[in-house]
């Protein structure tokens, strides 16, 4: 619960071409303003002054993105082909993210997809907003698609709340907010999508919990932990727990996997059978052409 300094770096993972952090939740990932001096960006050069790289902007190279009220993993690349290889991940949506939140109300169905179109809100006063299509305002709406999974219901400061694993599938700005908000149950301390009435927590209750990145030949598996516990945050209260964080995390873990294997395996079908029906179709052509020029030689023969 202590506020963000640029000497209180958490490092979740660390290799020679990525460092894996665990951003606070009140600060910032970098900024070009010349007065804003709490980044994650001043944090790393602080700590890591030999590893920040003079040909960017901002000395480090972050892999993705975590609002300046979201808290968790987040990776950070160490040099431009690092870079590179964990861009086509997030590129190609093979990365696997799961967030933890306190969301307002009690969540009545368990498990469920939240399938809702995000778009920019342009109207007035909102233009730092995003907003589900349909929405007044609501412009170039994209598909967005989120995983939500009860893990416990509880209290914050008295009021009933319900512990979430959201696992987003898209990466729309604002996406796990604007997606639980959509349903009714905002997100506990979220000022922006709570139309300013939740002002209340010390911060806003969402964190990045996990982080898996499958770059080749060894993937990356980090996981931020969990806050939101009593032990940490004594305004939470659990109540009822439906189920457990790791055995609910491990097991969509093996769903994702599986899926890629699958995936991959139907990548290698297509390929295998392109080349069949390529080399299919080149005998078939040469065996057109020895026809044809058999054809051609018994002409010739019978006229001679």
């Amino acid at each position: 619960m202590e506020p963000a300094s640029v000497e209180r770096l958490r490092v979740l993972f660390q290799s020679d071409d990525y460092i894996v952090v665990d951003k606070h939740w009140d600060i910032r990932i970098d900024s070009k303003m010349w007065y804003e001096k709490n980044t994650v960006q001043a944090q790393l050069r602080h700590r890591f002054p030999h590893l920040a790289d003079p040909n960017t902007y901002y000395g480090f190279r972050f892999c993705h993105q975590l609002d300046f009220s979201t808290s968790g993993a987040l990776c950070v690349a160490l040099n431009k082909a690092a870079a590179g290889l964990a861009y086509r991940c997030f590129k190609e949506r093979t990365v696997t993210k799961a967030y933890l939140a306190l969301v307002r109300g009690l969540v009545e169905e368990e498990i469920q997809n939240l399938d809702f179109s995000i778009g920019k809100n342009t109207s007035e006063g909102k233009t730092h907003m995003m907003c589900v299509e349909g929405t007044d305002g609501c412009e170039n709406s994209k598909p967005c698609q989120t995983a939500l999974t009860v893990l416990e219901y509880g209290l914050y400061d008295g009021e009933p709340v319900t512990k979430v694993l959201l696992q987003p599938f898209t990466g729309r700005t604002h996406q796990l907010r604007v997606h639980c908000s959509a349903i009714g149950h905002p997100i506990v301390g979220d000022f922006t999508y709570s139309s300013g009435t939740d002002d209340g927590p010390f911060r806003m209750m969402l964190h990045a919990h996990l982080l898996h990145i499958p770059l080749d030949p060894k993937p990356m598996l980090v996981c931020a932990g969990d806050p939101f516990l009593p032990s940490v945050d004594p305004n939470w209260l659990p109540q009822h727990s439906l189920r457990p964080l790791k055995a609910t995390v491990d097991a969509l873990l093996y769903h994702r996997m599986d899926e890629q294997r699958q995936g991959k395996e139907r990548e290698r079908d297509r390929a295998r059978q392109k080349e069949e029906n390529r080399v299919n179709k080149s005998r078939k052509e040469e065996s057109e052409e020895q026809t044809k020029q058999c054809k051609e030689w018994l002409r010739e023969w019978i006229s001679d």
